[in-house]
């Protein structure tokens, strides 16, 4: 039986910048809105770590009765590395689902958005059919559109309509920054993975691109989360330039990038990434809040 700091990892706590930048970056356009409302904010913040952690461990599941997770470099596995059974990492990831559940059906009936259900249900499906079901999308090359959407657009716009009620193209823009840097963390590693889920069949968008052009798309990402920077400045407010301290993060993932790294030397990208996304998604909120 996995002990709880082995359950703890297996929720991949670093993944959690997906989680905590697009709340923090929608709530700072609703603060800049005069739109701020604590509790929604909290709610949607909820709703993201839920949905992360939920997907994480549902990944673990789906990857280890695969089997795909059997020779994986990187994080712990609970299910390839018999750390925990397949029965009870599903159960893990049925919990964090509900109690995202539970939350967005509290922010469905404070804004009085029925039709919200919908985007909800969506969320829990993708996260659930990125490596699950019959027909996996993560398996397919498809994973980075649906983090793009669902990391990205969906929680930055979502969590600025829950407290403002309405939709601009400013929260949009700043919407495909942290969907780029979020892209980005999985391009990382999807990066890494290439060998083992070339084998077990897993095509990946970084399998069907190869090593090349993958690390290639990585700096494009990058590069897109610092353009929405500087559209947002001329479009919002030069506050938003303040995400750009995030820059001399990028360092040392760019230098394993570009010099070639592979396997475990790849892992400090995925960290690295992570904590991008994060300084990003909270100073652009910083940002778009001020202005």
């Amino acid at each position: 039986m996995a002990r709880t700091v082995e359950w703890i990892a297996g929720a991949r706590p670093r993944t959690l910048p997906a989680a905590i930048a697009p709340v923090a970056v929608g709530t700072g356009l609703a603060i800049g809105a005069n739109a701020f409302l604590p509790m929604r904010a909290l709610l949607a913040l909820l709703v993201a770590i839920a949905l992360q952690v939920g997907v994480n461990y549902a990944n673990d599941y789906s990857d280890g009765i695969r089997g795909t997770d059997e020779k994986r470099v990187g994080p712990v596995r609970l299910v390839g590395q018999g750390l925990a059974s397949p029965v009870a990492v599903k159960r893990a990831a049925i919990l964090w689902f509900a109690v995202a559940a539970v939350a967005g059906l509290a922010l469905v009936i404070l804004t009085e958005r029925w039709w919200l259900l919908l985007i909800g249900l969506a969320s829990i499906a993708a996260a659930w059919l990125y490596t699950g079901g019959p027909r996996p999308y993560g398996y397919a090359g498809l994973g980075e559109v649906f983090v793009f959407i669902f990391f990205g657009i969906v929680p930055v716009v979502g969590t600025f309509y829950v407290q403002s009620l309405t939709i601009t193209p400013n929260s949009v823009i700043a919407a495909v920054g942290v969907g780029a840097l979020a892209c980005a963390i999985l391009v990382s590693n999807n990066l890494r993975d290439i060998p083992t889920d070339t084998q077990h069949g897993k095509r990946t968008l970084a399998v069907r691109l190869g090593d090349a052009r993958t690390r290639s798309l990585y700096l494009a990402l990058l590069v897109v989360a610092a353009a929405v920077v500087v559209t947002l400045a001329f479009t919002q407010t030069a506050w938003a330039l303040l995400a750009l301290i995030c820059a001399p993060l990028t360092g040392g993932p760019v230098r394993a990038i570009t010099s070639g790294a592979v396997g475990p030397a790849l892992i400090v990208v995925l960290k690295g990434t992570g904590l991008v996304l994060l300084v990003y998604g909270i100073a652009l909120g910083v940002g778009l809040a001020l202005g």
